[in-house]
């Protein structure tokens, strides 16, 4: 089992110019960190206008890492599968570049969503559900065949209020039905539909090929400043109406020993990465995260 960090943790610091990529990478290492996920969202590796892909660039993240000693693991992008005729073919194109990228950073994982995780309450549910999990589910069939190809293993994240929940997850994940396909287990997302993390766990583990570790804060009563999607450190909904919060690691509301215990138990041994994406700090509250994180495994 690897330890380590998403680069999403320091989001706001690459956003704010406090930090680069390249300095994320070897802060991640000098705090001992083990792996890092890439979440293009503060960088990217192509022209926003062209879509031509930056090798230069994706050759010094490469050897930066290796320079490091932090293993490149996951690269991780949004994607939206419930569309209709070419506005659907040009969002599997674009998850198709997107794969080449991962291709050429060498990562042998990549998650892409496979439905918007901001899609209005009314529309998230189980009618919903099974009118787009086809689509959903052939969408992503055909992209892990394309990077099986590339040699990338494709992941879907339970992410949102949509492809999100044990059932939900499972049965895209059985609809599909490839052994290139698997599922980035997100500790902390399942309470945004209002389901167990340590239940979670023990019942995906088997299936789980990576984790997001994170925490967070839960209150049933309006806390102020809440919006319905604001997952960026502000107070947001749950799909049953929980305020929920961004946490550092283990000074939340879940049980992260539980959680952890689950997994270690049935006998997962995959990478886990941090996500924080709380108020405080980020290079505090994600190197507090890293070492509850390393703390807790040894102990359960």
């Amino acid at each position: 089992m690897k330890l380590g960090i998403s680069s999403y943790c320091l989001d706001r610091e690459m956003e704010q110019g406090k930090m680069s990529l390249h300095e994320v990478i070897d802060w991640a290492a000098k705090m001992g960190a083990e792996c890092l996920e890439l979440v293009p969202f503060a960088f990217r590796f192509d022209d926003k206008e062209t879509g031509k892909i930056d090798e230069a660039a994706i050759a010094q993240v490469k050897k930066q890492s290796r320079d490091a000693g932090i293993a490149l693991v996951n690269y991780s992008v949004l994607a939206d599968f419930c569309k209709e005729g070419e506005a659907l073919e040009k969002e599997i194109r674009r998850i198709e570049h997107e794969i080449d990228i991962a291709a050429l950073l060498g990562v042998k994982r990549m998650r892409h969503d496979v439905s918007g995780f901001r899609r209005p309450q009314g529309e998230n549910t189980l009618g919903d559900f099974e009118r787009w999990m086809p689509v959903m589910a052939e969408s992503a069939k055909h992209l892990t065949q394309y990077a099986k190809s590339r040699g990338v293993m494709t992941l879907i994240e339970n992410h949102g209020f949509f492809a999100n929940g044990c059932d939900r997850v499972e049965r895209i994940l059985r609809y599909v039905n490839d052994d290139n396909y698997g599922l980035l287990l997100d500790t902390g997302n399942v309470v945004c539909v209002d389901e167990d993390p340590t239940v979670a766990a023990q019942q995906l583990a088997p299936i789980t090929r990576m984790v997001h570790l994170k925490d967070f804060y839960i209150r049933h009563r309006d806390p102020g400043d809440s919006t319905q999607f604001d997952c960026a450190g502000s107070w947001f909904r749950s799909r049953g109406g929980k305020y929920l919060r961004g946490a550092i690691l283990n000074q939340g509301d879940l049980d992260v020993y539980a959680t952890l215990s689950a997994l270690k138990h049935a006998g997962y041994d995959g990478n886990i990465v941090i996500e924080f994406e709380g108020m405080e700090d980020a290079r505090y509250a994600t190197s507090v995260s890293l070492n509850n994180a390393r703390r807790i495994w040894e102990e359960v």
